[in-house]
């Protein structure tokens, strides 16, 4: 059994597609949570993945968790640039 979270990686996809990963992932037995990783312009899609998922789909579930957090993304030229970050932990209620 495994009990490290999944992990889905939010990009430009459609929020749609996000949703039925969680929902496959959350089919499996030994997973409990799922978290969503989301950077920049990213970061309100996982939001509404999230609340799509929970709110239409999977009302047992619940928000665990949530970090934000800033990366630093190193240029081309040399500098750096400062980027946002979110996690979203979703976790499936036992019932």
């Amino acid at each position: 059994m495994s009990s490290e979270p999944r992990v889905v990686f939010i990009g430009n996809k459609p929020i749609m597609n996000y949703v039925l990963t969680i929902i496959r992932s959350f089919s499996s037995p030994d997973v409990k949570e799922v978290v969503l990783k989301a950077r920049g312009r990213s970061i309100t899609t996982a939001v509404d993945v999230a609340e799509v998922t929970k709110r239409q789909f999977m009302k047992q579930l619940d928000v665990k968790d949530i970090v934000i957090g800033t990366e630093e993304i190193k240029l081309e030229g040399g500098g750096t640039r400062a980027v946002s970050t979110i996690e979203i932990t979703l976790k499936k209620e036992d019932s």
